[in-house]
């Protein structure tokens, strides 16, 4: 049997409420036997006073005034002499007729102090206590009436706090427990419907509540792997995309090389029979041969160490060679490259082909990011142990959505991109112990080369 979170919270707390009010029933209880005890009391140290052989009252009505007063009870004197026609003494008006009640004699239950016997008297209720006079040589009857409604009253008053605490405060106790429960609830459900959420694939943070509790701790560990699983997922969809690439590239590259190869050789025949041909379309096609042969390249090697022999390259010497392929590009779309090559060269160990790709990579890339009109830098600053290149371009920059992503493979902000360039760029750098990053400064879209050794 599924027993809801409430239920098992507030369980407890109603079982708490039964006994509380159990207990606050067994008080209210015995203060009101208290209450009662102590009007007996009282009334039974009046009857004493007036019983009492030393005192010798004179039961005249002023006198028994005056105990009203001092207590709140009637009084009633009957004295033998009724039976011959005395007319008995009260503070009642009319006086009525006593009531047939047993005598309480006051030595014998002096420890057994009650109200006496609920008695009516002009329609309204009593306590009444008959007494002997045995001190007079006549005796008589005194009766002490106690009115009902006082006795009441004095119960109430006793109990009523007690019911004020335990039984309001207990129905306020349940009632803040409540709200409480239903709020805990509440919030426990959010993060039920948030992991939901989460394992449907929707990694969004969830806010966080106000209150710093455990819950809150809870949520951000929610948050947290939230993050987490976007990560992992990114990362997952990204090996995915390498792995299926590995399981075609391999085939495809052979044989678009192969075509490449095939088409390259013939222009290259066509141009050494035919020397007084126009050589500059076919130059122009043995250049995009070359580059596709480039691009083939960067499928291969993707997501595999870099191979090649370390030896001294001129860093100066690279990037002219970058910038002058490039130049064409740049004079039919309208965009300015400029680069002052440094009069002396900037030697560093490494693989001068995969540099060599990396500056015409990232130059390129700036290139088609600055467009018609476009502006594009190439600096070179030599430091101490390394030299770092920057290029910048006055494009708009990458879209928001991938700026963080830039650098992964298939990330591209172009419309006929494949996302390969850049991811093939800063694997090269890394291999060689160096950084490649990006920024935007000054308007301008920066990337920043670092090569050391």
């Amino acid at each position: 049997m599924r027993l809801s979170l409430r239920y098992r919270l507030l369980l407890p707390l109603t079982l708490l409420l039964l006994g509380d009010a159990a207990a606050t029933a067994w008080a209210a209880e015995a203060a009101a036997r208290g209450a009662e005890r102590r009007l007996a009391a009282q009334l039974w140290a009046v009857a004493h006073t007036l019983t009492d052989e030393r005192s010798q009252f004179r039961f005249t009505k002023p006198i028994l005034d005056q105990m009203k007063g001092l207590s709140g009870a009637e009084f009633l004197f009957v004295p033998p002499e009724a039976r011959l026609g005395v007319s008995p003494e009260s503070t009642f008006d009319p006086i009525p007729s006593p009531p047939e009640i047993p005598v309480v004699i006051l030595a014998e239950e002096a420890e057994d102090h009650t109200l006496g016997s609920p008695v009516h008297v002009a329609g309204t209720e009593y306590r009444c206590l008959r007494l002997r006079i045995l001190y007079r040589p006549s005796g008589g009857d005194l009766y002490i009436f106690y009115p009902e409604s006082l006795r009441q009253t004095a119960v109430r008053d006793a109990v009523r706090p007690l019911l004020v605490l335990g039984g309001v405060g207990g129905l306020v106790a349940f009632a803040l427990a409540v709200a409480f429960g239903s709020r805990l609830v509440a919030r426990v459900r959010d993060l039920d419907a948030r992991t939901r959420l989460i394992a449907a694939g929707d990694f969004r943070p969830m806010l966080l509540p106000r209150s710093d509790d455990e819950l809150r701790d809870l949520c951000e560990a929610v948050n947290d792997m939230a993050r987490r699983l976007a990560a992992f997922q990114e990362e997952l969809q990204r090996d995915e995309r390498l792995r299926v690439l590995g399981q075609f590239s391999g085939g495809l590259a052979h044989q678009l090389r192969n075509a490449a190869a095939g088409a390259k050789l013939a222009i290259e025949l066509f141009l050494a029979e035919n020397p007084s041909a126009d050589h500059e379309p076919l130059q122009v096609a043995l250049r995009q041969l070359a580059r596709i042969e480039t691009n083939l390249r960067q499928f291969l090697v993707l997501g595999k160490p870099p191979e090649g022999g370390r030896q001294p390259c001129d860093i100066v010497k690279l990037l002219d060679q970058a910038v002058s392929l490039l130049k064409p590009q740049c004079q039919h779309a309208g965009t300015r490259l400029s680069w002052n090559a440094p009069r002396e060269g900037c030697v560093i160990t490494g693989d001068a082909t995969q540099l060599s790709h990396v500056f015409g990579n990232v130059i390129g890339n700036a290139v088609e990011a600055a467009g018609s009109s476009g502006e594009v830098s190439v600096r070179l600053e030599t430091r101490k142990g390394g030299v770092v290149i920057e290029v910048s371009d006055t494009g708009q920059g990458p879209p928001p959505d991938i700026a963080e992503r830039l650098f992964e493979p298939f990330v591209t902000g172009k419309d006929q991109g494949i996302g390969l360039g850049l991811a093939v760029a800063k694997q090269a750098v890394e291999a060689h112990g160096g950084k490649l990053n990006w920024e935007r400064r000054d308007n301008k879209t920066v990337f920043r080369i670092e090569l050391f050794g």
